[in-house]
């Protein structure tokens, strides 16, 4: 269980980065998550250019559970070092979220931005 509450994310000015960029919020002090770890997070995404949040399990209600090798190549080079009890900033280009625009899916060719809660690692 977590204290921590939904997090805003902050509007970030100027162009969209061409490469990953990653932000520690807070620093945990558990367990790290390595590479190719399954990962309980909390996590909320918005669109770089609009703001507007795309995802979030926190209107879900619950956090969610994965092996980091099914997810987004940003999420795969972004979580492994986090330790248990962080939150992570990530700000994802598409060539590491959903491909160029065009690729298929209805984020394909957009910045991503997501705030990452993690809360265990196996």
């Amino acid at each position: 269980m977590t204290d921590k509450t939904k997090p805003e994310i902050e509007f970030i000015e100027g162009p969209a980065p061409e490469e990953l960029v990653i932000t520690d919020l807070e620093i945990g002090d558990g367990p790290e998550a390595a590479p190719g770890a399954t990962v309980d997070v909390h996590y909320l995404g918005v669109d770089f250019e609009s703001g507007e949040e795309f995802d979030s399990s926190w209107s879900r209600g619950q956090s969610i559970q994965f092996p980091l090798r099914g997810l987004i190549k940003g999420w795969q080079d972004g979580i492994p070092g986090m330790k248990v009890g962080g939150r992570r900033q990530l700000v994802c280009p598409p060539h590491l979220a959903y491909g160029p625009a065009g690729g298929g899916h209805r984020l394909s060719g957009r910045t991503l931005v997501f705030v990452i809660d993690l809360l265990g690692v196996q």
